[in-house]
């Protein structure tokens, strides 16, 4: 039978002494988590590991002993070691020794309790400490059979490791009555700036915590539920987003302790993301305010806006005409184009009424950005879908022409076959028409038939225009779920300390000789960035549609509306 014996790599110039760690009997392994060396009382060892027990929840225990050799120079110094089996009886009893200033070690088990001791074949494998306590271990998703049995016992190493912090709290400078040798032995690991962010921590989260209750009352308010306001809040992606990080904020400035190692990244990925983003928004608010941006913006603006008005006045006059040497219904034609027309002169004369308030309104949206760069990219979105509302408004009165004279003309086709629709069992079932009833189908039938092409031609022309805008807006709204999803805390853990997200581990052979135990080293193999996106990878609460390719040619194919925003039964999480 094989036995595993993990010995951390720090304890190999330690003093002797005996071997303190976790016994699996499950895979006949051997964890071992410190050495404690003399002078010791034994009855003090006990105590110290029954309090460990008690705060750990992990059945630590004395498992062997370990000689350095080069240090110790009585010669029944080994046969002491051995003796010390009896008072912290444990079977099998553990010695390791290390043998002078040679590479080679000698491990051996004593069993003499057992009545028929069995000669087992010794593998004794090196493990940093330190990476495998702050490592935290992912399995693949798709371990089966024998993946997930070995992933099981890699997790039960590792959770030894990482529930045993309390060991490796103290160090040599410290007067208690036992001795240990660990990765922190020579002084405990820390560093004064983060144990003073703590400490701020503490007040800065209970004055977050208070101004985000009353944030969240306000917006759970019954103002917000009024018509103008619910209609807002429901429809603009900024009050979408802004809701987003009010749920943010509340998790990070939770007193609620993390319960495991994801709520943990979680809640960092979170705060780092926040940081980010407001770092990127007050960059963007510096430059627009520099060097009278906002006014060179504003007197962009207007006349941008009348030279889109202008190239639609120009697409609907040619509309108008004979488009692509079209025949097209002139009087249809003439009634849509001057109605259209209308609305952009309409739309021109709204533009102008606002002109003089442009740069005011421009400047006070540039403060938004320091709330972030994703709620000034959201603000822009709102700002883009507002100046081409009479785009939208095109798009709808062409759609809403189309659709009904698609199910008009649907409706009367199945009049031809002496069908009709179901309303109450939603479904086609036969009936038979009179005379008068099948000649007045026709000619509706034939009227419509006639002016499908006259309006197919200007919803085509609008949804392409409305399409334009949809993509873009969709780039937009693209790069904000890039801002809110990427876990960016994970992926400099994964640059900088890639063995704090662990995939798995692999062992490098050390030495292999014969009568000597097998020496391996094990190395942790991290996480794949990918790896690493699509397991901390944040929800996302985009307010913007995403059809699939076949739902979206339905919906253009029968006139149904796109709209610009999701409803909420509809978010993605």
């Amino acid at each position: 039978m094989v036995l595993k014996v993990f010995f951390p790599s720090c304890c190999s110039s330690a003093d002797s002494g005996i071997l303190i760690g976790r016994w699996i009997s499950e895979q006949n392994s051997a964890v071992i988590l410190a050495v404690v060396h003399f002078p010791f009382i034994p009855v003090q060892v006990k105590q110290y590991l029954g309090e460990v027990q008690r705060v750990t929840k992990v059945s630590v225990s004395v498992l062997g002993s370990w000689s350095n050799s080069k240090q110790e120079k009585e010669e029944s110094m080994n046969e002491f070691l051995e003796d010390l089996g009896t008072i912290f009886f444990h079977e099998p009893w553990i010695q390791i020794s290390k043998e002078g200033d040679s590479k080679f070690w000698s491990c051996s088990t004593l069993q003499k309790h057992c009545k028929s001791p069995q000669v087992e074949e010794i593998i004794l494998v090196y493990y940093d400490q330190r990476k495998v306590m702050l490592s935290h271990l992912h399995p693949p998703l798709d371990t089966a059979g024998q993946g997930a049995e070995d992933a099981s016992k890699l997790s039960a190493i590792f959770d030894t490791v990482a529930r045993s912090r309390v060991v490796f709290m103290t160090d040599r400078y410290d007067e208690g009555p036992v001795k240990l040798t660990h990765w922190q032995s020579d002084g405990v690991e820390a560093s004064i700036i983060v144990e003073l962010m703590k400490q701020a921590s503490v007040p800065a989260c209970v004055l977050l915590t208070f101004l985000l209750s009353l944030v969240s009352g306000i917006c759970r308010s019954r103002v917000l539920n009024f018509w103008p306001l619910s209609f807002l809040w429901s429809k603009l992606s900024t009050c979408e987003q802004l809701g987003h990080r009010l749920q943010h904020l509340q998790v990070i400035s939770s007193n609620k302790k993390a319960q495991n190692q994801t709520q943990l990244m979680r809640k960092a990925n979170i705060f780092v993301s926040l940081l980010i983003d407001v770092a990127l928004g007050i960059l963007l608010m510096s430059w627009l305010y520099r060097k009278n941006r906002i006014g060179h913006l504003a007197d962009t603006l207007i006349p941008v806006a009348d030279h889109v008005a202008e190239e639609l006045q120009d697409l609907l006059q040619w509309l108008m005409g004979a488009p692509a040497g079209l025949k097209m219904n002139r009087a249809l034609d003439q009634v849509l184009g001057r109605f259209f027309l209308y609305h952009i002169h309409l739309w021109i004369s709204y533009i102008h009424l606002l002109s003089p308030f442009i740069e005011m309104i421009l400047w006070y949206v540039g403060l938004s950005a320091c709330l972030g760069l994703t709620v000034a990219l959201c603000i822009l979105s709102d700002i883009l879908a507002l100046l081409t509302f009479h785009i939208y408004c095109f798009y709808v009165y062409g759609a809403r022409l189309y659709c009904l004279k698609i199910y008009g003309l649907s409706s009367l086709w199945r009049l031809f076959r002496g069908k009709k629709w179901n309303v109450l069992r939603q479904r086609v079932d036969s009936c038979s028409y009179d005379l008068d009833q099948l000649f007045i189908g026709t000619l509706l039938f034939t009227i419509l038939l006639f002016l499908l092409p006259t309006t197919a031609l200007y919803y085509l022309v609008f949804t392409l225009l409305r399409l334009l805008v949809v993509i873009v807006q969709g780039l937009i709204h693209l790069l904000v779920d890039l801002i809110d999803s990427l876990p960016l805390y994970s992926l400099l853990l994964r640059l900088c300390r890639s063995y704090r997200l662990a995939a798995g581990v692999k062992f490098r052979v050390l030495e292999q000789q014969d009568g000597k135990p097998l020496r391996l080293l094990m190395q942790i193999n991290p996480l794949s960035y990918g790896a690493v996106v699509q397991t901390y990878r944040l929800p996302t609460y985009s307010c913007y549609p995403r059809d699939s390719w076949a739902s979206l040619c339905k919906k253009l194919f029968l006139g149904e509306l796109i709209y610009p925003w999701k409803h909420k039964g509809d978010k993605q999480n």
